[in-house]
């Protein structure tokens, strides 16, 4: 009996020490809400271990709710929101943050002949795509008319000293839903960085931003979605490095009338949601926030034009186009092959 106590107590020992000293997970993992959406971040933590990440999670959700309220259309009492209800004619105050995605939205905005327009969100709430969504009748000809009477991005004036901003018509109403996440996620990443780590991604609604690569020395893997309504199915997947990948589509946010499609991407041009075969967008950029808006552009240029903007260019893009028989097929710049091949 004595022995076999004595053996039992050193296989304990034995077993205690070797979880003593087995290394932590080398990646940590902190979650969240934010934007309506979820935010994932994932770093490198080197021999702290997780604690080294999760001890900043309550700054990175304060810094999403500073955004959150200086930008969503959601919150009536936001930055945005205030500005939107303000009368035209006079500068509005607003945050510098708030003044640089205006300002980012606008250069996308000049490069793409308006394809990309913050002002557009008159039209998104007639088609029942915005905060609104009580609305039910189908918009007539003369609604959709009137509202974009109130589209134009050169409606908003920018101000730098002192941040401020000014419509020309009351009812111009601004919406950076299409961009504010990519913003969201270049903040966070700056807030990671400026704590020391180096290798690390961090994602907001699919949305992403990386730098860095993992322990093994891959770099960090996002799956693109293949469009499709009712399954989420991933069948290209690339190698995030020192890069940001933003995704646009018309398969999760969209409503059928009288057996056709309509997409909650809405085109500044005609009122109307976009009516071409192009389903999804991917671009990679140097930053999130314009990864984000371009997105959305090329998704409202469509799969010719906005092949051709993004070739001419030379932009990293992948497009994912539905064919009448159900079937995917997809087309890839120049840019975006070679990215893919190193």
């Amino acid at each position: 009996m004595q022995s076999y106590t004595t053996a039992s107590l050193l296989w304990l020992a034995v077993f205690l020490g070797c979880q003593q000293v087995a290394p932590p997970d080398p990646i940590a993992t902190i979650q969240g809400q934010t934007m309506g959406t979820t935010y994932h971040i994932r770093a490198v933590t080197g021999p702290e271990g997780p604690q080294r990440l999760i001890k900043i999670q309550e700054r990175v959700d304060e810094l999403l709710a500073q955004v959150n309220h200086q930008m969503s259309t959601y919150d009536p009492e936001s930055e945005l929101s205030r500005f939107n209800q303000a009368p035209a004619g006079e500068w509005f105050p607003v945050s510098s943050q708030l003044i640089e995605v205006v300002d980012a939205a606008r250069q996308i905005s000049d490069a793409t002949d308006g394809a990309f327009d913050v002002t557009v969100g008159p039209s998104v709430n007639l088609w029942r795509f915005g905060p609104d969504k009580k609305r039910k009748e189908f918009p007539t000809d003369q609604e959709i008319a009137q509202a974009s009477k109130l589209v134009g991005y050169q409606q908003v004036e920018i101000q730098s000293d002192p941040p401020a901003l000014r419509k020309a018509q009351d009812d111009v109403y601004v919406d950076l839903s299409a961009i504010a996440k990519g913003y969201g996620v270049d903040a966070v990443y700056e807030l990671i960085k400026a704590e020391g780590f180096t290798d690390f991604m961090v994602e907001i609604g699919g949305e992403v931003r990386a730098t860095g690569l993992k322990p093994n020395g891959d770099p960090w893997k996002i799956g693109i979605e293949t469009p499709a309504d009712d399954v989420r199915q991933y069948d290209l997947v690339v190698g995030l490095h020192d890069r940001a990948l933003a995704t646009s589509g018309d398969y999760r946010n969209f409503f059928k009338h009288d057996g056709k499609r309509y997409s909650h991407t809405i085109n500044p041009k005609t009122g109307r949601p976009v009516e071409h075969d192009l389903a999804s967008v991917s671009v990679l950029f140097e930053n999130c926030m314009l990864a984000d808006g371009y997105a959305t552009a090329f998704l409202v240029l469509g799969p010719v034009e906005g092949y051709n903007f993004a070739q001419e260019h030379n932009l990293p893009v992948f497009f994912q186009m539905r064919k009448e028989d159900g079937t995917v097929e997809t087309k890839a710049t120049t840019a975006w092959q070679q990215y893919q091949s190193n």
